[in-house]
């Protein structure tokens, strides 16, 4: 691959990759793929098909200024005459440049995965970009009319349950009367990994626009994509919990352990485990490994009848009814009630302290083990008609659906505990 710089200032890199076919794709990072040496975005798929490639990567998170393009576009003119169809492909901030500037480009395709209208605060709503917003940087980013070529083609795709870049399409689609809209409900900003495939960017940069062909593309990559279950699984959440439970059972999935985020997998956890949706075997299909016995010992309740456990799965005190901890003992494991002292639970016949930092991270250590400076065990207080639950000055309280947190420094209802 012959590759090499064209043009670089302090916000932008643009890598030519020197390709076979008659089609140039100007390929746009985003907040991830950023400039790093000579990476292009998407390169692996797009040298595939022998593509040539002009990769705009953005070295800050500026959202591809205005001035540093239209520099750019000086060193880009004897390229672009040399290539009969110009295609720009990017996500969220790489697919704002890609219709942004796809009238300066000349190009006959834009290919936008949940791109930005504007990141400007007094242009939209969504604030999730807007701490990147500088206005002698950015001002007057949004995109408009003069942006978009009359004879170009856009094609964008999206998940129009998705609030926040809802809004962004709300205000693109009046701007382009030639766009293709691909909805790809459930995925929220995870649209691009979730479509990430070789064959399906040959075909978005290549295939006629065919709505029923793209969608039966679209799903044989979902099918096989796991950040798609991850999105729809995350969508479903309390809602729809069946339909997790039947996701779950239904697709051989294999994810690392570290996939899901702690409070996804706490959360879906908690779900399966409450409507006894979960085995072994489904937990493993989430990267989750428990192997740790159950022994039953004196309980605490809170005060809503439900009994205090350490979650192995969550690595977190939380409370659950008795008929749950029945069905999944060998997961969530009551609390070893032994009058006052450190808090402790039972697993194979050995006791573990439960310790925690001011960070609110969570572990079991044996009794015998010597605990990092930072680590602190939690303490049981037996006091005349309850007990409580304490973290240094903190007390333990627990809500309505059993999570447990160390925030209140006075006793209140929620915070008294009852043996059983």
């Amino acid at each position: 691959m012959d590759k090499q710089i064209i043009f670089e200032d302090e916000h932008i890199r643009a890598i030519y990759l020197e390709g076979k076919a008659e089609t140039l794709v100007f390929s746009f990072g985003d907040l991830i793929t950023r400039a790093k040496g000579l990476a292009i975005n998407a390169e692996k798929s797009l040298d595939k098909y022998g593509y040539a490639v002009i990769g705009i990567m953005p070295k800050q998170k500026s959202w591809f200024p205005a001035s540093c393009m239209q520099a750019l576009l000086q060193q880009l003119q004897p390229i672009l005459a040399q290539y009969r169809y110009i295609v720009g492909y990017g996500g969220s901030m790489g697919g704002y440049a890609a219709i942004k500037y796809s009238g300066i480009l000349h190009m006959q395709r834009v290919v936008a995965m949940v791109p930005q209208y504007s990141i400007d605060p007094n242009d939209v709503e969504d604030r999730r970009y807007t701490d990147f917003y500088d206005v002698h940087v950015n001002g007057d980013m949004r995109i408009q009319p003069q942006d978009i070529a009359g004879d170009c083609e856009y094609i964008m795709v999206y998940d129009p349950y998705f609030q926040a870049d809802r809004e962004h399409y709300q205000k693109i689609k009046p701007l382009i009367p030639q766009l293709h809209t691909l909805n790809l409900p459930y995925t929220g900003h995870d649209v691009i990994a979730v479509l990430a495939s070789s064959s399906l960017l040959h075909d978005l940069i290549e295939h006629p626009y065919d709505p029923v062909y793209f969608y039966r593309q679209i799903r044989e990559v979902k099918k096989n994509s796991k950040y798609y279950y991850r999105s729809v699984i995350a969508h479903l959440l309390g809602s729809h919990n069946a339909a997790l439970g039947k996701i779950l059972k239904a697709n051989d999935l294999q994810l690392e352990g570290n996939f899901l985020d702690a409070g996804l997998k706490q959360t879906i956890t908690r779900i399966l485990l409450t409507n006894k949706r979960v085995d072994e075997h489904d937990l493993l299909k989430l990267g989750i490994v428990v192997n740790l016995p159950f022994e039953k010992k004196a309980q605490l309740q809170d005060s809503f009848a439900k009994v205090l456990v350490f979650n192995m799965i969550t690595q977190k005190i939380e409370s659950y009814q008795q008929q749950v901890i029945d069905i999944n003992g060998k997961y969530i494991i009551p609390l070893n009630v032994r009058e006052s002292g450190l808090a402790q639970v039972e697993i194979s016949q050995q006791r573990y302290l439960i310790c925690m930092n001011d960070r609110r991270v969570t572990r079991l250590f044996p009794l015998d083990q010597a605990l990092p400076l930072d680590m602190t065990p939690v303490m049981i207080k037996k006091c005349p008609e309850f007990y409580v639950l304490m973290y240094k000055a903190l007390y333990m309280s627990c809500d309505l659906q059993g999570n447990c947190s160390f925030e209140l420094d006075a006793v209140q209802e929620t915070a008294k505990f009852v043996i059983i």
